[in-house]
């Protein structure tokens, strides 16, 4: 059941969500009111365009009702604006040791959910270290897996690096995997849905865009993910990372230490016209 309701003393009949629904299974019935079949039900594909297109606020779905969606008119920041956020973004390798309000975490991860998935599956599962105290657990599980490893002489060459970063932590207390950052974010889906990586990717980038609204900073931590995914997998199966899902990526974030000044400047995009 997908709970179509029109409310009919706020339709115009105009005929929008039929015109504008991707699976076409919104017809305008003999009163001229849209309206779904029972067998049409299956075909559709959750994505509530009737439900925010609808120029009156009649549609509900799933659910959903458009008094508790947020209007679009007047509440998008001004190109300027977007373009100054995007190109301030800066990886954070600095932070403060403060947790993050619970309150404004969730809310992070809330609007994050609502990131484009390939097929509408919204299957990102987030996996979040929410207290300083577990990133350091963590860490301390991760210097000690690698330290293994590099005993046994089962790093690859290619990551050999990470012997390095265990020895500077064994002997100055440095984190150069986790940064000391509060938080850890990792982002998985299953491997059955049509784009996992894709999806994953996607969903972390717009984390990361809304995070810095919020003057939270962010960084794409390769050194976490090929550790946790690649070289240490019991670590990624105690973090609830389920066998069926792939690994997206892990983001690291919390309170910045640093705060940056201006963009920095790039040569014009590397397009190709043919």
């Amino acid at each position: 059941m997908i709970d179509f309701e029109v409310n009919r003393e706020r339709c115009t009949r105009c005929g929008s969500c039929s015109k504008d629904c991707p699976s076409r299974i919104i017809v305008m019935d003999d009163e001229g009111f849209p309206s779904i079949a029972a067998d049409k039900e299956p075909s559709c594909l959750r994505c509530e365009h009737c439900l925010a297109i609808c120029p009156a606020g009649a549609i509900s779905i799933l659910g959903f009702r458009p008094e508790n969606s947020l209007a679009l008119k007047g509440g998008f920041p001004d190109p300027k604006q977007l373009e100054t956020l995007i190109r301030g973004r800066r990886s954070v390798r600095r932070y403060l040791p403060d947790n993050l309000d619970p309150e404004l975490l969730q809310k992070l991860l809330d609007v994050a959910s609502c990131a484009p998935t390939g097929m509408n599956s919204h299957q990102v599962r987030f996996t979040v270290l929410d207290d300083r105290a577990k990133v350091l657990r963590l860490n301390q599980e991760v210097m000690e897996g690698l330290a293994r490893l590099d005993r046994e002489g089962a790093l690859l060459a290619s990551k050999g690096y990470y012997g390095r970063f265990v020895r500077i932590w064994e002997k100055h207390r440095v984190d150069l995997i986790f940064r000391d950052a509060p938080h850890l974010l990792i982002a998985s889906a299953p491997k059955s849905v049509s784009t996992p990586k894709e999806d994953c990717m996607i969903a972390l980038s717009f984390f990361e865009l809304f995070a810095q609204t919020q003057g939270i900073g962010t960084l794409w931590n390769g050194l976490a993910s090929w550790a946790i995914d690649q070289l240490l997998p019991e670590i990624r199966r105690s973090l609830g990372i389920a066998d069926d899902h792939m690994f997206g990526y892990a983001m690291t974030f919390g309170k910045p230490a640093v705060h940056y000044a201006r963009t920095v400047q790039h040569h014009p995009a590397n397009a190709y016209r043919p």
